[in-house]
């Protein structure tokens, strides 16, 4: 990082920082905006970032379950680290052993402004390298999506992987608020397939996506709003358990990436 980077997408400009900062790069009070690319960016780039964010913005962006479980997926490949400190007073800084990057954001572009005074760059390492090792390390409970998917595969069958996939892939984000959340289009893929509640409620409890709790509440409130059915199955010791199925005509005739689209509707 050598040059003045202006009028950039955020996308473009991460892309050329972490692609010139021989595998050393430290990203210093992102905005949201910045970290949830920064996330998405990494996973195409080979490289490793640390992340020295205000507490506040990390908790907000990783409420995000596709970018917190792709998160968790960059840390376990030791890619990304994630500290916070409450006593960030700067503008968003890109540091490498070479240069410093300040980020200035309009309403359409991001733009670079690069120093690369040895004294100056070596002073800001320096003083930001202090605070990471102060900072503390951010607790992602979120679990690696790689890892949700390989035991969902496992536990009830490729199709419904690939479904599941396809269906969070569709959505901008997976929060838990009105739209879908993890937990929903987990369930909206299990009704496609006609599994049991048990068998997606057991493999969410046991990944660490929601509790079976959580999974049940759910499921009432989408049987309540029409979306899904569940018929009883007999098994031979113990209460029958329920299979689920998709009960409005709109998300039986849907394909798997239109499915998350039609519930919304439903549900808005």
């Amino acid at each position: 990082m050598t040059d003045n980077l202006l009028d950039q997408s955020r996308e473009d400009l991460l892309s050329r920082a972490i692609e010139t900062a021989d595998d050393e790069l430290m990203l210093v009070s992102p905005s949201g905006e910045t970290l949830m690319d920064l996330i998405d960016v990494l996973a195409e780039h080979e490289g490793r970032v640390d992340v020295l964010a205000e507490t506040a913005t990390v908790k907000d962006v990783m409420d995000d379950f596709l970018v917190a479980s792709n998160a968790a997926d960059l840390i376990a490949d030791d890619r990304l680290g994630l500290r916070t400190s409450e006593t960030l007073a700067t503008n968003p800084l890109l540091i490498s052993p070479s240069s410093v990057m300040t980020l200035v954001t309009t309403d359409s572009s991001v733009s670079g402004l690069v120093s690369d005074e040895e004294r100056f760059v070596a002073e800001v390492r320096s003083e930001y390298s202090e605070q990471w090792e102060s900072a503390e390390e951010y607790s992602l409970r979120t679990p690696a999506l790689s890892k949700v998917n390989e035991e969902l595969g496992e536990s009830l069958g490729d199709d419904v992987e690939d479904d599941f996939q396809t269906m969070l892939g569709s959505l901008e984000t997976a929060r838990g608020d009105d739209s879908l959340d993890e937990v929903t289009v987990s369930l909206l893929v299990a009704a496609k397939n006609e599994a049991l509640l048990y068998d997606i409620s057991k493999w969410g409890e046991d990944t660490g996506v929601a509790s079976k709790a959580t999974f049940s509440r759910t499921k009432t409130r989408l049987e309540e709003e029409g979306l899904i059915e569940t018929e009883k199955v007999p098994i031979e010791v113990g209460r029958p358990r329920l299979r689920l199925t998709l009960a409005d005509e709109r998300l039986q005739a849907a394909e798997s990436d239109q499915i998350a689209t039609a519930a919304q509707s439903l549900l808005t």
